[in-house]
């Protein structure tokens, strides 16, 4: 199911780099997030929820546009 916030991402499983863009356009790498983090997250209902309670609480992040 299409997120109203996320619009794709990409995982680097070698440096656990999480890179979401959002529908807005803006892009941010998460940090050292697990690969099961991050496949929980690919099959979340919401991933915009998933977004806001598991991953933006619990990973530092870096905006990169």
């Amino acid at each position: 199911m299409p997120s109203s916030v996320v619009n794709h991402f990409i995982y680097f499983p070698q440096t656990e780099i999480l890179r979401i863009i959002y529908q807005s356009g803006s892009v941010y790498d998460y940090l050292q997030v697990p690969a099961d983090i991050v496949e929980k997250f690919a099959k979340a209902r919401s991933r915009g929820s998933f977004l806001n309670k598991v991953i933006k609480p619990g990973y530092k992040y870096i905006k990169i546009s």
